[in-house]
């Protein structure tokens, strides 16, 4: 066996010297790290207000939009106000007659048309005339007996008049009486007084003549 006179060389490692650590002016962020806000900390959201439709989109089964005609003068508290307006009037009709009118003028058309729908109902045939009707044979009546009463009032003032003008006779007869009696009185002493110097002078002229 032959053994090579040559050694093959070492490779040489240089070690260069450690660089100091580097250091980031800004601060590490991570996935999980929160996001940086201006204003400090965060509010939480404000809660979602649940707005319940009015009675008219609830029972049509509609979106009650923001500005819907029909909420201010059907509330989710009272359905049956729509269902007797809708019953007789209809939806449309409702909508077509309000979107015409002013606001000032709305509410006071709903509230008839709501009672004209409640007459209907109960009166299919006439309606508010037959409710018209009624009322006007209730102000006849009252008017015959208004004017019943007053003639009997005007009778009873009649008589109280009457009543009094008597009572003011008597009073007067009574206060007159012993005026009366002492005129009386005074005409028979009078006569006597008379009588008495007549026959006085009778006798005077008798003694006079014998």
């Amino acid at each position: 066996m032959v053994f090579s006179d040559r050694i093959a060389p070492t490779p040489t490692i240089t070690v260069s010297p450690a660089s100091p650590p580097y250091f980031s002016s800004s601060p590490l962020s991570t996935p999980s790290s929160s996001p940086p806000s201006s204003g400090g900390s965060l509010s939480p959201p404000p809660p979602a207000v649940v707005v319940s439709p009015c009675a008219a989109c609830k029972i049509l089964r509609r979106r009650c939009v923001e500005k819907c005609v029909l909420a201010p003068y059907f509330p989710p508290t009272d359905p049956l106000r729509f269902t007797t307006a809708h019953r007789i009037f209809g939806a449309s009709n409702i909508i077509k007659l309000l979107q015409e009118l002013p606001e000032s003028q709305r509410a006071d058309a709903v509230s008839s048309m709501v009672y004209e729908a409640n007459a209907r109902i109960r009166d299919p045939v006439y309606g508010c005339a037959g409710v018209i009707c009624q009322l006007q044979n209730q102000v006849s009546e009252l008017q015959a007996e208004l004017a019943k009463t007053q003639a009997e009032l005007v009778n009873m003032q009649c008589q109280q008049n009457n009543l009094m003008a008597l009572f003011c006779m008597e009073v007067s007869q009574i206060s007159q009486e012993p005026i009366f009696q002492q005129q009386e009185e005074d005409e028979k002493e009078q006569v006597l007084y008379d009588n008495a110097i007549f026959s006085l002078d009778d006798g005077n002229w008798g003694t006079l003549w014998a």
